[in-house]
């Protein structure tokens, strides 16, 4: 591909802060929850590079058209490939559009089309813009697409700290993942870690039944603790797992666990689960070392433990009725009864329209 920037190069990455800063010049914008995408557009040839620079063209076919009519040659730009629905981002649809039958990508394409959000300009008219500071880029991307139709659009962005912190709070409801800030004059530096976003976390009792050994240490270290917590039929269901530990947590832990791995199937709500294997499902529902098409190969097993732990886990939010990300250990609560532990302790984000989203651009 003839340009200035080619394919493939990685992304532009952020760290994590606590709080929205209250001082520095910075831009503001939504944080959104997709699949980050560089899109390359040569004189003929569009190339959608995903963060791991692969190609994500054959994933989402409809895009390619609008990009090749809206974006002039010669331009790079990074993005985030989302799917809205019912006035939200809906991530589930998304991950489903990575499937390997083509027949299969092309009736998702067309019952739940993608839409990519662009936040950065990397290359115009075949000029290296990534030497240039961040605002002198937007400006060249507000430019860039002021006539984009949908499925393309610009994100939303301020220099005004109190704008951004009401983003923080109204547009989750929409699923977006919180805010990110970035250095007004900043330049863009492929792979490394200088932008910053502030995200949602919020504390849950969990029930802890049952955990994966870590890949270097069967035998010796938990990798995770499965956890559960029950629905209003009184059905405990997994909704994620709990790691980041210490490697000295993780060989404490399993000698914490086994007294409760003494007879954990015989009453165990996902006993049947256990018995089927992992690649069997309940109720439509992924269990708990069941494979999806982030994991094949790897090794889900798990092991069982009486439910009767409680655990109080860090998470930023629900989609559908799993944790999105990865839940972090707080502490054990040896105070709560984990019939406690139900859905209704949980946040409940009120919607937030799309629509009001791209229209404060």
């Amino acid at each position: 591909m003839d340009l200035a920037v080619k394919p493939p190069i990685l992304p532009m990455l952020s760290r994590r802060i606590a709080e929205i800063p209250a001082r520095g010049d910075w831009i503001f914008e939504p944080k959104w929850d997709g699949f980050r995408a560089l899109v390359f557009r040569g004189a003929d040839e569009v190339v959608i590079q995903s963060r791991d620079a692969k190609s994500l063209n054959r994933y989402f076919p409809e895009l390619l058209e609008p990009i090749r009519a809206q974006i002039p040659p010669r331009c790079v730009l990074d993005g985030e490939v989302v799917i809205a629905r019912d006035g939200e981002l809906d991530f589930e649809a998304l991950q489903l559009r990575i499937h390997p039958a083509a027949s299969r990508v092309k009736l998702l394409s067309q019952q739940t089309p993608a839409s990519i959000v662009f936040f950065d300009l990397l290359c115009a008219d075949n000029r290296d813009l990534r030497g240039e500071p961040f605002e002198n880029r937007r400006r060249k991307l507000q430019s860039l697409l002021a006539c984009a139709k949908p499925p393309l659009h610009l994100t939303p962005a301020t220099r005004d700290a109190a704008v951004a912190a009401d983003w923080f709070r109204r547009f989750e409801g929409a699923g977006l993942d919180g805010v990110m800030a970035k250095p007004a004059a900043g330049i863009y530096q492929p792979g490394k870690r200088v932008m910053f976003k502030v995200k949602h976390e919020r504390d849950c009792d969990c029930v802890v039944a049952g955990f994966r050994w870590h890949k270097n240490g069967e035998g010796r270290a938990v990798g995770s603790l499965l956890l559960g917590l029950y629905d209003e039929a009184g059905a405990l269901q997994h909704v994620g797992v709990c790691a980041s530990f210490t490697d000295r947590k993780r060989h404490e832990l399993v000698d914490f666990l086994a007294p409760y791995r003494r007879d954990a199937l015989v009453d165990h709500p996902w006993k049947r689960w256990a018995e089927l294997g992992a690649g069997a499902a309940q109720g439509g529902n992924r269990m708990p070392g069941g494979q999806s098409r982030w994991s094949q190969g790897k090794d889900l097993s798990w092991e069982p433990l009486r439910p009767e732990l409680v655990v109080e886990v860090a998470y930023e939010h629900m989609q559908g009725a799993r944790f999105r990300h990865i839940a972090q250990f707080r502490r054990w609560r040896p105070d709560k009864k984990p019939r406690d532990c139900t859905y209704a302790q949980l946040e409940v984000v009120p919607p937030h329209e799309l629509a009001e989203i791209f229209a404060g651009r």
